[in-house]
C-alpha cells in the first residue's frame, strides 16, 4: 500500500489537457444562467445574494479545472465547505444551489487532469468538505450512501479516461519505436549499400591507377559522388533511434516491386501505374513508398467491402512523389472512424521522412489513402 500511495503521488500531469475553448464558456454561461435564475426564484432569504456571489465565484472555477485542477477544486469545494460554516453559525436552512453541483466536474477534473500530489491533497479536501456538509445537514444513511457513490462515479469515471489516454500514449509511442526501428534498419541497408560501392570503386581505381594513370581521376569523381549521396541519406535519418538488437538485413524492396505485389492478390484486382521518374528515388524514401502501398493494400483487401478494384499510383512532382492508394469499395454513411494503430504507424513513417499522409473516405466512394513524400528527405 505503501509503494502505491508513494507512485500515485509522484504521477505527473497528463500532457494532453486542451486549452479552454468554446465549450468550456458555454458550460460556464449554462450555469451561471441558472444560478442567477435560481437565486432569483428560490423562496427569499437574507443570505441569497452572497450565495448567489459564492455560486458565480464556483462556476467560473470551470475555467482552471484543466490548466490548475488543484486550485480549481480548492476554490469550488471552499466554496461548498464555506456555506456550510454559514449554515451551521447562522442556524439557517440549506442555502446551496442546486446549480452548485458543478463541484462534482470540479472533483473529475481533479482526477482526470491533476497531478498524483494534486490529486491527493483535492481528495482529501473535498472529503473534509463533504464529510462537513453532511453533519450540518444531518443526512441520514440512505443520502450518505447516495452521495458518496455517486462522488465515487465521478472519481471512477475521471480514472477511467486518464488511464484510456495513457494507455493511447503508449501505444502511439510504441508505434513511433517500431517505425523508427524499421527505418534504422532500412539505414543500415541504405549505407551498406553506397559503403560497399566505394569499396569495389577504389579496388578497382587502385588497378586503373597503375595501368592507366589518367583513368584515376574519374574513379575519384564516382567514389566522391557515392560517398556524397551516403552522407545526404544518413543525415535524412538522423533522428531514427537505432535498434541494438541483432537482425537479419536483406535488399529492400522498392516502387520497382509494386507490380509483383499487385501480381500476388488475385482479388480484388489492383492496378498498378508508375512514372519512369519513381524509380530514381533514394533508398528509403523508395522503401517507404513500398511498405506505405504494402499497409494501404492490405488494409484495402481486409476491410474494403465488396470491392473489385485497388489502384496504386506513384508519381512525381517536382520535388515530391506522391502515392495515391484507392479502392471502390462501400462506405458507410455517417462520420470517418478514428484512424486505427496501422495508418498511425503510415503517417508516422511519412513524418520522419518529412511528409504527409492522409486516409478517409475517397469523393467517389471507397477508401484513398494519399502519401506525399519529399525526393531528397529532410536532412
Amino acid at each position: 500500500m505503501v509503494t502505491v500511495h508513494r507512485s500515485i503521488r509522484h504521477e505527473p500531469r497528463p500532457a494532453d489537457a486542451p486549452p479552454i475553448g468554446r465549450l468550456d464558456w458555454l458550460l460556464v454561461g449554462v450555469f451561471a444562467a441558472a444560478a442567477l435564475i435560481e437565486s432569483i426564484v428560490a423562496p427569499g432569504s437574507a443570505w441569497r445574494p452572497l450565495v448567489a456571489v459564492l455560486a458565480l465565484t464556483l462556476i467560473l472555477a470551470l475555467l482552471w479545472r484543466r490548466k490548475h485542477p488543484l486550485m480549481a477544486t480548492l476554490v469550488g469545494w471552499g466554496v461548498a465547505g464555506l456555506l456550510s460554516i454559514l449554515q451551521l453559525t447562522a442556524h439557517t436552512g440549506d442555502l446551496g444551489l442546486y446549480s452548485m453541483m458543478a463541484v462534482l466536474l470540479l472533483l473529475y477534473s481533479l482526477v482526470r487532469w491533476g497531478s498524483g500530489r494534486e490529486m491527493v491533497l483535492g481528495t482529501a479536501f473535498v472529503t473534509v468538505v463533504v464529510a462537513l456538509g453532511m453533519c450540518v445537514s444531518s443526512t441520514g444513511w440512505a443520502d450518505v450512501f447516495g452521495g458518496s457513490v455517486l462522488l465515487l462515479l465521478f472519481v471512477a469515471l475521471a480514472a477511467v479516461f486518464r488511464y484510456r489516454a495513457d494507455l493511447w500514449r503508449r501505444q502511439q509511442r510504441e508505434i513511433r519505436n517500431q517505425e523508427r526501428v524499421a527505418l534504422a534498419r532500412e539505414l543500415h541497408d541504405t549505407v551498406a549499400h553506397h559503403v560497399s560501392a566505394i569499396a569495389v570503386q577504389a579496388q578497382a581505381g587502385r588497378v586503373v591507377a597503375r595501368i592507366q594513370p589518367e583513368k584515376a581521376a574519374e574513379v575519384l569523381a564516382a567514389i566522391e559522388s557515392e560517398a556524397s549521396r551516403t552522407l545526404v541519406e544518413m543525415r535524412s535519418m538522423v533522428r531514427v533511434l537505432r535498434a541494438e538488437d541483432a537482425a537479419t538485413y536483406s535488399p529492400q524492396l522498392g516502387v520497382a516491386d509494386l507490380p509483383a505485389l499487385a501480381r500476388a492478390h488475385a482479388t480484388p484486382t489492383v492496378e498498378v501505374s508508375l512514372d519512369n521518374s519513381s524509380t530514381r528515388l533514394t533508398r528509403h524514401v523508395d522503401a517507404a513508398l513500398y511498405r506505405l502501398a504494402q499497409e494501404s493494400l492490405t488494409n484495402a483487401v481486409r476491410h474494403a467491402r465488396s470491392a473489385t478494384r485497388v489502384g496504386i499510383d506513384v508519381r512525381r512532382d517536382g520535388d515530391t512523389v506522391r502515392l495515391r492508394v484507392s479502392d471502390d469499395g462501400r462506405t458507410e454513411p455517417g462520420p470517418v472512424p478514428e484512424p486505427g494503430f496501422g495508418l498511425l504507424g503510415m503517417a508516422e513513417r511519412a513524418q520522419l521522412l518529412g511528409g504527409w499522409l492522409s486516409a478517409g473516405p475517397g469523393p467517389e466512394g471507397g477508401w484513398v489513402v494519399e502519401a506525399v513524400l519529399p525526393v531528397e528527405a529532410l536532412a
